[in-house]
């Protein structure tokens, strides 16, 4: 009989949820700058990828640069590449590219979101 000895990688992170008001924005200078594909964080956008800008505020719950999400009314998972201007609160902006008509059909709602976080690992574990 095999025995397999390798250890399964503990797991680090804890998935959480937070209700936000959700909006759609695209790459052109009308509704960014001069850069439109250039993110706050200093990332490059590319039109059918799956980003997302966060509010300020949500950063502070854990939502930071490239953390993975899911939008309930979308398929798959997102990451956070863009920050939003101070004066939003509890916001999500999802990206579509170019696509005006699909942003405008998503148009403004309040949607759940699940975010992956490190877990807080109890120091009295090891």
């Amino acid at each position: 009989m095999l025995f397999n000895c390798k250890d399964e990688e503990p797991n680090n992170y804890e998935w959480k949820t937070v209700e936000v008001t959700a909006t759609a924005y695209n790459s052109l200078e009308y509704q960014t700058d001069d850069s439109p594909f250039i993110t706050a964080f200093g990332d490059s956008l590319k039109p059918g990828v799956r980003y997302i800008a966060v509010s300020r505020d949500l950063l502070k719950l854990g939502l930071k640069h490239n953390t993975l999400l899911k939008v309930e009314g979308l398929k798959g998972t997102y990451l956070v590449k863009d920050k939003m201007h101070y004066r939003w609160r509890n916001k999500i902006d999802v990206y579509m590219g170019t696509d005006v008509n699909a942003a405008k059909k998503w148009g403004r709602r309040k949607v759940n979101i699940s975010y992956r976080v490190l877990k807080l690992i109890d120091s009295l574990q090891n």
